[in-house]
């Protein structure tokens, strides 16, 4: 009985040698795929009567041992969509299965992968090179906030920025508190000119003149020359500085902002608070219908926006608006922080979505699918979806890949550990096969 014992039990040994050299073999024709995690051979052995005065051979069979927690080398790539995770996060991805509108359709199996090669593709969405489709969290265009209740795929839209009419404008300069003779005078005021846009998108140039009238006290004139108006003066305010303002502001900050008593034009002010912002209005007309614009001096009493310091020369320190011209798709990008940012060549963004890091309490009982994807299973627990950086859910690095785990070495060493383990096996039921026949010899 012991010989057919034998002989079955080195027979598993062939059966589960194979399976290793299969893994090993596996591991090996993906050193160089992205994301791919190595499988590993465990070996289990199974009795069949094991006494203090008695053992019976029984039997080994082999056990996949998923590494799948193992992080493989991360690469930079000149692929700008590139993305690897530094951690034990998993990208959430979509598997197509069809088209139906000419849309495509997906198979409600959510898929899990480390393989961060994706690319825009004809249609605009992030694939892989296994072809699948990378879920994110959508973003409100308006108000920025993301939206993670659902993990849809991401689809960029390449349509046109829209232009944007200019509203509001943030000028910050220092006037001068003795202007040179002769400038900032009725005859040559000190001039700073604003690009706005309009409703359609066109710039336009807004010029404001300051005049010195007297010690900290200024007037300055809004000039529109493509006003569709019949004028092109939108009207002044006078600017008073420090007390003189009758407002008690530290000397060199605005005081006052009050439309001009002679030429208000459309120009009009809200009216002194301490703190508060100190604006003046105008409104015109650039052929696409009214138009309202703010100018924003800063706040009463503070430095950062018009001063009045030590000086001879008008100095312009800042100057920003709020319109756009339209603006082409240009690119998109991903962000540390997992955003999907379009690109547009009017120098304005757009952020589309947010790549969430999918983290599981047992990565390694994932079930491995097509594509280095897995799924989830009741060993591997429920995915849990979290934002780069948080909870341990590994951060993103962009412009890069990770490439497999697999050591070429090690598993070199396991190659011939296995061959020579198979080789044992086969020498095993040889033995025991002659043996065998020495036995039937002897009863013949």
């Amino acid at each position: 009985m012991s010989l057919f014992s034998a002989i079955n039990t080195a027979i598993s040994g062939l059966t589960a040698q194979s399976a290793a050299f299969g893994n090993i073999s596996e591991d090996v024709a993906n050193s160089q795929t992205t994301g791919f995690k190595r499988i590993d051979t465990s070996f289990v052995d199974y009795l069949t009567t094991s006494t203090p005065s008695q053992n019976e051979p029984g039997a080994v069979v082999a056990r996949p041992d998923y590494i799948n927690d193992v992080q493989g080398a991360i690469t930079q790539t000149d692929n700008p969509l590139g993305m690897a995770i530094a951690g034990q996060g998993f990208f959430a991805v979509s598997q197509a299965t069809g088209q139906l509108n000419n849309v495509p359709t997906f198979d409600p199996q959510q898929n899990y992968t480390r393989a961060g090669d994706f690319k825009m593709n004809a249609t605009g969405y992030l694939v892989n090179n296994a072809g699948q489709y990378l879920n994110g969290w959508t973003v409100n265009p308006t108000t920025n906030v993301v939206n993670q209740n659902a993990l849809v795929p991401i689809q960029v839209n390449q349509s046109t920025y829209n232009p944007v009419a200019t509203s509001a404008v943030t000028l910050a300069a220092n006037l001068p508190a003795t202007p040179t003779t002769g400038t900032a005078t009725s005859a040559s005021p000190v001039s700073s000119q604003i690009t706005v846009y309009d409703a359609l998108g066109t710039a336009h140039t807004v010029t404001m003149n300051w005049t010195q009238n007297a010690a900290n006290n200024w007037s300055v004139q809004v000039n529109v020359p493509d006003s569709t108006t019949g004028t092109t003066d939108a009207g002044s305010a006078d600017v008073q500085f420090g007390s003189i303002s009758g407002n008690p502001m530290p000397e060199g900050t605005i005081g006052q902002v009050s439309a001009s008593a002679t030429s208000p034009g459309s120009v009009t002010t809200a009216g002194f608070s301490a703190g508060q912002p100190a604006s003046l209005s105008f409104t015109t007309n650039f052929g696409s219908g009214s138009q309202a614009i703010k100018l924003n001096l800063g706040t009463y009493g503070g430095s950062a926006g018009v001063t009045q310091y030590a000086g001879t020369a008008y100095s312009l320190l800042g100057l920003t608006q709020d319109g756009v011209p339209p603006g082409s798709f240009s690119g998109v990008t991903t962000q540390a922080n997992g955003d999907v940012t379009v690109n547009y060549n009017n120098g304005q963004t757009r952020i589309i979505a947010q790549i969430p890091l999918i983290t599981f309490n047992a990565p390694n009982a994932l079930q491995g699918q097509n594509g280095q994807a897995f799924t989830a299973t009741l060993a591997s627990g429920a995915p849990r979806a979290e934002a780069s950086g948080t909870n341990g859910a590994g951060n993103l690095v962009t412009g890069s890949v990770e490439g497999s785990n697999v050591d070429i070495a090690k598993e070199f060493s396991h190659l011939i550990v296995a061959q020579q383990a198979y080789s044992s096996n086969a020498k095993v039921v040889t033995t025991a096969n002659q043996m065998m026949q020495s036995t039937l010899q002897m009863i013949a």
